[in-house]
């Protein structure tokens, strides 16, 4: 099974993450990038759900069993370039141009987290999961472009004790604070989420430009930054 595959429903495309906790490294990052670019430029879907085949998790971010042994080992020019990638994703979900959901099928931790901010709405299982950046006790600070997804999707007040404390966020939490858009049970969530995939069937250069309007901050933030903490001794984790 591919580590990304994606089925075609009329014109939404449903796209699903098949490599376990579908942690970031290059090798998720180029299917990912992969997968987006053949649903663009080879079929005709406007709108794409994201969802795991993970029983309890969506995503759990960056791969750290790949990412701390690079770093330690000095080989800094290739965690930069890990980051760099990982932002290419990042750039390229906020700015797709079709509408684009995340149906949360477990827990989005950490880089999965930030990712699931990326999309343009959220649907969540209430049944279990959670939505937490526990980037503070893990050592690593955010970047701006990251800060900035985050803020896309989360209000400033929540956001902020996420930060700071690390606290893990319910389906019920998200839907409360307007992260997510609804809170289902897992034997309905793609039954609502693909309901409301197929409702959004919108012109692909529309959505584009309004996206890259809408999110310019976030395109501002990604274009112009530095991975710095790397080589400042900021990433330590633990």
């Amino acid at each position: 099974m591919a580590m990304i595959d994606y089925t075609l429903d009329d014109s939404v495309a449903v796209i699903a993450m098949n490599s376990g906790e579908n942690r970031f490294n290059p090798d998720f990052l180029n299917a990912f990038l992969n997968v987006l670019d053949e649903i663009e430029h080879q079929t005709e879907a406007r709108t794409i759900v994201v969802h795991s085949r993970h029983e309890k998790i969506w995503s759990n971010g960056i791969d750290l069993e790949w990412l701390v042994p690079i770093i330690q080992k000095g080989d800094i020019p290739a965690a930069k370039d890990f980051f760099y990638l990982l932002n290419k994703l990042l750039l390229r979900l906020v700015t797709y141009p079709a509408v684009t959901i995340a149906a949360l099928s477990g827990h989005a931790f950490a880089g999965g987290a930030i990712m699931a901010c990326t999309y343009d709405f959220r649907l969540m299982r209430s049944d279990r999961g959670f939505l937490c950046v526990p980037e503070v006790d893990l050592g690593i600070p955010f970047l701006p472009g990251m800060n900035a997804i985050l803020a896309k999707a989360i209000p400033h007040y929540k956001l902020e004790e996420m930060q700071y404390t690390g606290c893990r966020l319910t389906a019920e939490d998200c839907e409360k604070h307007h992260i997510v858009r609804k809170a289902c049970h897992i034997d309905d969530l793609m039954n609502e989420t693909l309901a409301f995939a197929r409702s959004l069937n919108k012109n692909r250069a529309i959505v584009h430009e309004m996206k890259m309007r809408l999110n310019r901050p976030i395109i501002q933030a990604i274009e112009v930054e530095d991975v710095p903490y790397i080589e400042s001794g900021k990433f330590n984790i633990g």
